[in-house]
């Protein structure tokens, strides 16, 4: 049983110095009890408290981290089996593999495509990850310059780059630069391979299809010899063998500190597919149970966008629903004459309306108030949008010295707080509006007239 944050701060320093990034000793020592952190961010503590707290303190899955800066992709350091228990912390990498035997304009055309990218979701840019380029010819000089065309292209998002061949590795993690992940380790050529990975300071792949206990054992020749940084995977390609060994490995790492399996996964879903569509179902299962690094043979738009909507969901605290801030936001360019309506602080909530708003082409008033990122029917059963709430949030953003009507209007589904919204703003025409977003432009449209 791992020891307690007191235990834990009990062997720290005590200084309060924040080199560890955390604001107190203490702060700190939580985060290790709860294996949210690594003990190695401390440059102060004791030998003697390292040997006593290096099996208690480090997370049960280490975190590998690509790239940098803005597009850096960590992942790995969870803590849970399951996201209704608390959360997940660093998203599933998702990354568009290119092979080195297309031509350089194709492998520039995929990867500007897919890296590219981006859709907003509920005010969060969403987009791939990172590029992967294989070393499928076989051809030292044709992986680096697919390399080098990748880059061209990846808008400085990471590398994974996968080959067995210890002298193409070499080459292509020079091509590649730091912070690469490097594919694959095997029971035959590891030590090579862990000599170049430590050499360009990269995170290596470990590829072991004959079962768990050989994965585990190759994984701890690799961290033996020197590379801290490992990503696994069991070699399995099917939809059922993939969800029961990736589950196992979770399960090992999380609930049984098995530390020779407590490193992120990785998947590709195009090499168990028989089409795109089926490789898109494969990705969708690893993003939920429980891939590290995802890469995909085919990029569609369509496809990205229902996958990375839902890595955010899944990635998302459950406990704390993503919110905007509440205020007077101004859709379109309203006038003192403009349509003032209210919801809440729920992100979804807002974007839907804040959408269909300015889909109606009238210019409005969103007052947005403070219901603790709860959607409407959920916040008004909480008490958190009632008509006081909505009354308060008016006040306090000025809504009298912004419109001249005298008029409000209240989602559809809370009609019934219209009556103690007139007596909590006297001199207020309380209006209901629609019970659904995609009705708004229609309601608008009555206004206008």
């Amino acid at each position: 049983m791992g020891m307690s944050g007191l235990q834990i701060y009990k062997l720290l320093p005590k200084t309060n110095c924040k080199d560890c990034g955390f604001p107190t000793c203490l702060a700190f020592a939580m985060k290790l009890a709860a294996k949210q952190a690594d003990l190695a961010a401390c440059p102060h503590v004791s030998e003697e408290s390292k040997t006593a707290l290096a099996a208690s303190a480090a997370p049960p899955m280490r975190l590998v981290t690509l790239g940098s800066g803005d597009t850096e992709v960590k992942v790995g350091n969870e803590t849970e089996m399951f996201r209704h228990n608390k959360t997940f912390y660093n998203p599933v990498g998702v990354f568009l593999r290119v092979q080195d035997t297309q031509s350089t304009a194709e492998i520039e055309a995929a990867v500007a495509e897919a890296m590219g990218y981006q859709v907003e979701r509920v005010g969060i840019t969403l987009s791939l990850s990172g590029v992967a380029v294989e070393n499928a010819s076989g051809d030292k000089e044709a992986f680096v310059a697919a390399i080098k065309a990748a880059q061209a292209k990846a808008n400085g998002k990471p590398f994974i780059i996968m080959t067995e061949d210890p002298a193409a590795a070499q080459a292509g993690l020079e091509a590649a630069g730091e912070k690469t992940l490097l594919y694959a380790a095997t029971k035959d050529n590891w030590e090579e391979m862990v000599a170049v990975a430590k050499a360009a300071g990269a995170s290596l792949a470990v590829y072991e299809p004959e079962g768990l206990t050989p994965l585990a054992n190759l994984a701890e020749n690799v961290k033996g010899a020197g590379i801290e940084d490992i990503v696994l995977d069991p070699g399995t390609r099917s939809m059922p063998n993939s969800l029961a060994l990736f589950t196992q490995i979770r399960r090992l790492a999380l609930t049984k500190n098995f530390r020779p399996l407590g490193y992120p996964t990785i998947a590709f879903p195009g090499e168990g597919a028989e089409s795109p569509e089926e490789e898109a179902i494969i990705a969708g299962q690893h993003i939920a149970k429980y891939g590290g690094f995802v890469v995909l043979d085919h990029f569609d738009p369509a496809v990205a966008y229902i996958l990375l909507t839902l890595r955010l969901n899944i990635y998302t605290d459950p406990q704390k629903p993503i919110q905007v801030s509440p205020g007077m936001y101004e859709i379109g360019d309203p006038g003192p004459d403009s349509p003032l309506l209210v919801t809440t602080n729920f992100s979804l909530t807002y974007f839907s309306v804040a959408g269909e708003v300015d889909g109606s082409g009238v210019s409005s008033w969103l007052l947005i108030t403070d219901s603790e990122g709860m959607s409407v029917l959920t916040a008004w059963a909480a008490g958190n949008f009632d008509a006081e709430t909505v009354a308060k949030g008016a006040k306090a953003f000025d809504v009298e010295s912004k419109v001249s009507h005298r008029k409000i209007i209240i989602p559809g589904y809370v009609a019934v707080i219209s009556g103690e919204l007139e007596e909590e703003m006297p001199g207020w025409e309380i209006l209901v509006g629609p019970r659904e977003a995609v009705d708004i432009p229609s309601y608008l449209k009555l206004w206008q007239n």
